[in-house]
């Protein structure tokens, strides 16, 4: 059986178009406002960007093609992902930024047709931004989510939603928010969690503070969010009640993905930068890039990147087989999260004093890159369910032999 990793024709032209329109048009952009998205201008800048985007032809590449995306499977759109993240204000432009982007897909995939049409319709097409309203802040869910404090009491007609969330991403100027709440059990109970969507506006849904991070690219901010009687109707519950964390699923193994294809173009431009710049710089009678030691250092970088890509398509094809890939997913962002600290490091390391500075943009390219180890579950989290679910195989395979072993005597 042959393995063919080759992308079909119309999936290389996007990228090409995308690789084009993020180096004249956004790359520019990013570094006037040293990539800050607020300075650039927030919502109206990604309003002006999606619509260049769009008469591009490359807006929305994951989106259903019948909201006006273009309908890529996950193995298609990591090259096209990872063009756009080559700047980091890329993925807003093309409208494949977290959490719109896992929010569209799980709504694709889970939504009632009203509700496709009332929440899906206008964040495809980017008329609306969305949150996911997930983590709390301390005793309550986050690495752990059997922690979920907040919680969905049944009343006339829907439910009413109290409690407190926090690093809320995107939540300043959403349109509407995915909200997990708990509707049986108690925190700390496995399951019982259930998926609600309320409009921005709905009475009792605050947006409060803004947490400030290191990073500085994703729009709308990582904020805290407050539920106070927080009234959602049952038609607005986002699949079954208690299957809450059933339905995450679906987003989090792609969403998780989408995320290492993203960044996976800002590791990439840091690589490219130190590269040019050690080609040119001379010292030591040659150019840096002759030296054996900076040489140990690219090729460490074009190592961490290609196992990257490596990994990174095991898991969107296990995705596409429609597989929940659990541990490919696991070892894949693991993986790439601490690569690409490495990539960044290695690369402001080359440029010696201009790495660490302003003139080239390694350095707030690195602070980018640095949450995505915390970011979807953090490295130690992963490994913890990577191991867990290996030790587990081992102990089923030995009570499969001792069960053999067993029946054979007799």
């Amino acid at each position: 059986m042959s393995i063919d990793l080759r992308h079909d024709d119309d999936v290389l032209d996007v990228v090409a178009k995308t690789e084009t329109f993020v180096r004249d048009y956004v790359l520019p952009i990013e570094d006037e406002a040293a990539g800050d998205i607020t300075a650039a201008g927030g919502d109206d800048l990604r309003r002006e960007m999606n619509a260049k985007a769009k008469d591009a032809g490359i807006f929305g590449p994951h989106a259903p093609v019948e909201f006006g995306g273009l309908g890529l499977n996950m193995c298609d759109r990591a090259p096209v992902f990872e063009a756009a993240g080559y700047s980091t204000f890329g993925p807003i432009a093309l409208h494949i930024g977290a959490p719109d982007e896992g929010n569209v897909h799980m709504l694709a995939h889970i939504a009632s047709e009203e509700q496709r049409q009332k929440y899906l319709a206008p964040l495809a097409a980017g008329d609306v931004r969305s949150a996911f309203a997930m983590t709390e802040p301390a005793p309550g869910a986050g690495s752990d989510p059997n922690a979920l404090r907040t919680e969905a009491v049944r009343v006339d007609g829907g439910w009413k939603i109290n409690g407190d969330k926090h690093f809320i991403t995107g939540a300043e100027g959403a349109g509407f928010f995915i909200i997990m709440a708990r509707t049986s059990g108690a925190p700390g109970d496995r399951g019982g969690a259930t998926m609600f969507l309320a409009p921005a506006d709905t009475p009792g849904l605050t947006v409060g503070r803004h947490i400030n991070t290191i990073d500085k690219a994703m729009i709308g901010g990582h904020c805290e969010v407050s539920f106070t009687d927080v009234f959602v109707p049952d038609e607005d519950i986002l699949g079954e009640v208690n299957e809450g964390y059933r339905y995450a699923q679906v987003r989090l193994g792609p969403a998780r993905m989408t995320h290492v294809m993203r960044w996976l173009g800002s590791a990439r431009r840091c690589q490219d930068v130190a590269v040019d710049y050690v080609s040119r710089r001379e010292g030591f009678g040659g150019r840096l890039g002759d030296l054996g030691m900076i040489q140990q250092l690219v090729a460490d970088n074009e190592i961490d990147l290609a196992a990257t890509r490596a990994l990174l398509l095991k898991a969107c094809h296990e995705l596409d087989l429609g597989n929940h890939a659990s541990d490919e997913t696991s070892i894949a962002k693991t993986f790439a999260a601490e690569a690409y600290s490495r990539v960044a490091d290695r690369s402001i390391q080359m440029c010696g004093g201009l790495g660490v500075s302003a003139d080239l943009p390694l350095a707030r390219l690195s602070q980018e890159l640095r949450p995505f180890r915390i970011y979807d579950g953090p490295s130690e989290v992963h490994r913890w369910a990577i191991a867990r679910r290996a030790v587990g195989r081992a102990k089923k395979a030995q009570q499969a032999l001792e069960a053999k072993a067993s029946a054979g005597a007799r």
